[in-house]
């Protein structure tokens, strides 16, 4: 069985984390650009609906929400051969410098009456083209400097920014587009990434063995997952998670506005409660001493999608908020086991390839899940697509039992026939 096995690391590791100089300086930079990217959950969807012509605004929702991330995915299988070759500083910073520019845009295109849906789409396609490269660098990043219970809180501590944005950024954003348009909020996420651009490249970190020195690109990457049975069958679970949880981003918003009749102001809201169970579930990480990987993931996605169905009920926004709240409490600690598990198994060589690599497979998942929303969207009513996606993830738990059943089977068929002891 595998199994992450963090010890009693509360209080003391994440109190050591930000004695390390260089996790206290750059955390408040991860935490501003991961505000940002919490605004833009409600400021893309919401500028596509009003940049959309009638009757195919859900469509047009769901490709900014893909543009935003699908293009990762693509970058991180073109350009492997010579972006692997870059420490991980530098991968973080020209992703976060490119995004500057590129969303940067958006706002003054819309201030000078040029931003066509087709100009929306491409810079935000393009300004995602090095994001899977960035997110490697980001998490491979500190991984030289913590082992351990100090790695998993690192990872942590980074998990709980992210939900935390995404309390404060969707309440935030949706509270602004009382004042501004959406384009100007995307171009206050655009400032967050100049600054966490500012901040990497000026910070001097250690060398470390990952930096410069991997021998391939994301292909070899891919090969390293496919040879560790028990990251490849939570690459496949993961990516089937997150493929049906795409749709619900280009859902929500046609169900504040048409369902309920409310403005973004829910719909911030909504994702500010699911965020703030993600906080606590992401935290409550801290105080377990053993926990068995597969049975969690697996019972995670299984209780996400029952949150899921409570958008049935459309009368009234109370249930499937509590709903929602209730599927971001359980899917809080998943990003940060996930990714202890790969700094755990590979290589500190091969970690930015690896972690690429598997940015490049999950960023496929969500988009075309979006994708496929927006299209159903205008086909169907939005809470039947919420509940379709809390279905799917309830539908997943069997094919992840399957998975882990072939993994443990690859591992035992691996294994030498006499094992010599002493």
């Amino acid at each position: 069985m595998f199994s992450a096995t963090p010890k009693r690391r509360a209080p003391g590791p994440y109190r050591s984390l930000f004695a390390e100089r260089n996790f206290r300086r750059l955390m408040p930079a991860f935490a501003l650009s991961d505000l940002g990217d919490g605004m833009t959950v409600v400021a893309v969807a919401w500028l596509a609906l009003g940049l959309g012509p009638d009757g195919g605004r859900g469509a047009l929702a769901g490709i900014a929400v893909a543009a935003y991330v699908l293009p990762g995915a693509l970058g991180a299988l073109l350009l492997g051969r010579w972006m692997q070759r870059l420490p991980a500083q530098r991968l973080l910073v020209t992703d976060s410098a490119l995004r500057a520019v590129l969303l940067g845009t958006i706002p003054l295109a819309a201030w000078t009456g040029v931003l066509t849906p087709a100009v929306y789409i491409g810079l935000l396609g393009a300004s995602s083209l090095l994001h899977a490269w960035g997110k490697a660098g980001k998490h491979a990043l500190f991984a030289p400097l913590f082992s351990g219970d100090r790695r998993l809180a690192a990872n942590s501590v980074l998990s709980t920014s992210l939900w935390i944005s995404t309390i404060a950024g969707p309440a935030l954003a949706g509270l602004l587009t009382n004042v501004v348009s959406p384009a100007w909020i995307i171009g206050l996420d655009a400032a967050t990434f100049a600054v966490l651009a500012f901040q990497a490249g000026r910070t001097t970190l250690p060398s470390s063995p990952a930096s410069g020195t991997a021998t391939g690109g994301t292909r070899q990457g891919l090969s390293i997952l496919r040879r560790q049975p028990e990251l490849l069958g939570l690459l496949i679970v993961t990516w089937a998670f997150n493929l049906a949880f795409g749709p619900v981003e280009v859902a929500l918003p046609l169900f504040v506005s048409h369902n309920l009749g409310a403005g973004a102001e829910l719909l911030g809201i909504y994702w500010a409660v699911f965020g703030m169970g993600a906080v606590v579930g992401a935290l409550a990480l801290g105080a377990v001493r053993r926990l068995p990987l597969w049975p969690a993931m697996l019972g995670i996605i299984a209780v996400h999608g029952i949150g899921l169905l409570s958008f049935a009920i459309t009368d009234t926004a109370l249930p499937s908020l509590t709903g929602f709240a209730f599927a971001g409490l359980v899917y809080g600690p998943y990003s940060a086991l996930s990714l202890t598990l790969i700094q755990h198994h590979a290589r500190a060589e091969s970690l930015t390839t690896v972690l690429a690599a598997r940015s490049a497979v999950l960023l496929t998942a969500s988009p075309l899940g979006a994708g496929l929303g927006g299209f159903l969207l205008d086909r169907a009513s939005a809470p039947a697509v919420l509940i379709g996606c809390g279905a799917l993830m309830i539908v997943i738990v069997p094919t992840g039992t399957v998975a882990l059943k072939l993994a443990a089977g690859r591992r035992r068929n691996r294994r030498p026939s006499h094992t010599p002891t002493g």
